[in-house]
């Protein structure tokens, strides 16, 4: 019998069961002001700079823009983490010279991802899980979640 089956046979014995306890064993832990999952792991101002990347969905390409209503992809990751409450240098390879260096195991929702081509940055985005980016990607094109396409990036958080 499972922890959800002695639910109705607690509150009969018990009369009335504190409200913790009934989530407790149902098997759902919903409190109060707690935040959800995908922004409970991830710190922050990671957190709020992926949000709001996702909330310029649809936003077209402007090179050297950096908001709020156009972007290049280093302007997209520049605003965002600056609505966050961070600071990034302006282009995708000042932005990577910054952040900290991460392994593909180690990358979070949030973290940025640098698109490299032979020793240098060539584009950024804004790491959204599942092997997605939320990015500005080229001329003609909008702010858009999309698959990383290729195998030469790397990751790095900002601090």
């Amino acid at each position: 019998m499972t922890a959800q089956n002695h639910v109705p046979s607690l509150l009969s014995r018990a009369g009335t069961v504190p409200a913790l306890a009934l989530t407790a064993l149902a098997g759902t832990m919903l409190l109060p002001g707690a935040v959800s999952e995908a922004r409970a792991a991830t710190p922050g101002h990671a957190a709020e700079a992926l949000s709001v990347a996702a909330s310029k969905k649809g936003s077209p390409y402007k090179y050297g823009a950096a908001g709020p209503s156009r972007f290049d992809c280093s302007g997209l990751t520049l605003y965002s983490y600056k609505k966050a409450g961070k600071t990034l240098p302006r282009t995708a390879q000042q932005q990577y010279n910054k952040t900290r260096r991460l392994s593909a195991a180690d990358r979070r929702k949030g973290d940025l991802v640098f698109f490299r081509s032979g020793g240098s940055v060539y584009h950024v985005g804004i790491y959204a899980g599942n092997h997605k980016i939320w990015h500005s990607p080229k001329a003609g094109s909008v702010v858009k979640l999309e698959r990383i396409w290729s195998k030469s990036v790397s990751y790095g958080r900002v601090r």
